[in-house]
């Protein structure tokens, strides 16, 4: 992730206009990852970009092992004091992430991290990801931007969202608060790294990944794009 946007999110922000806008959604995060998870015994699974991860813990009702990664500092503090007491999470940073041993990882999911990842920097990733997995091991990267995405659609996924979980008028005012908002002032100044299916296919291809498409995406914008990945034999 780049400098700028780790430190926005290593500070408090406006992303969630309420309580119940955050917890709306990481209920869904867990949910799409719960019904992508193989149904088989001892998974081992990693959570890169994670965030708060509010109900991970449901996640790891289904799992051997779910590591939580995130680059920020205070979110790690967070999800350290949070799941303090659930035996079967570990919260990695960085060297912690590097140090999980090559082909340990059954499942690693990468959820709306992308577009704040510089794109020298993501096929470094990549290949990172792809090491970490085990032969028969998925890659899911999720939330993916399209060139053609608007802020519109962003609007429109909030507001659908809001209207349908009963926090519409907080997401209004969510709304006009963002106009002022270091995260709009960022999103305008570095721009959110963009990528067409054939781009995402070439550099997942390239870190030795089979890829398939979604037919819909995970999580609530339906402007963008899921694509699951398998190592390559070999």
């Amino acid at each position: 992730m780049s400098d700028s946007w780790l430190r926005f999110w290593d500070r408090p922000h406006k992303i969630y206009v309420n309580d119940r806008h955050l917890r709306v959604h990481y209920a869904r995060i867990a949910d799409e990852i719960l019904a992508i998870l193989p149904d088989r015994a001892g998974l081992q699974v990693l959570d890169f970009g994670c965030g708060e991860a509010l109900d991970a813990a449901r996640v790891a009702q289904r799992v051997a092992r779910l590591y939580l990664h995130d680059g920020a500092p205070s979110v790690r503090a967070h999800l350290a004091e949070r799941f303090a007491g659930t035996a079967n999470i570990a919260v990695l940073d960085d060297a912690g992430l590097a140090a999980l041993a090559d082909g340990s990882l059954d499942v690693i999911i990468v959820f709306s991290v992308i577009q704040y990842v510089g794109r020298l920097a993501l096929p470094g990733l990549l290949r990172q990801w792809r090491r970490k997995l085990a032969p028969d091991g998925v890659l899911v990267v999720a939330d993916v931007i399209p060139p053609n995405a608007r802020m519109l659609d962003d609007i429109h996924a909030l507001l659908a969202t809001a209207w349908h979980h009963g926090f519409f008028l907080a997401a209004l005012g969510g709304l006009a608060l963002t106009l002022f908002s270091d995260y709009r002032r960022l999103r305008q100044s570095l721009g959110l790294a963009v990528y067409t299916e054939d781009e995402m296919r070439r550099l997942l291809h390239d870190a030795a990944f089979t890829v398939e498409s979604l037919p819909r995406n995970l999580g609530f914008h339906r402007a963008r794009r899921t694509y699951v990945a398998r190592p390559i034999s070999g």
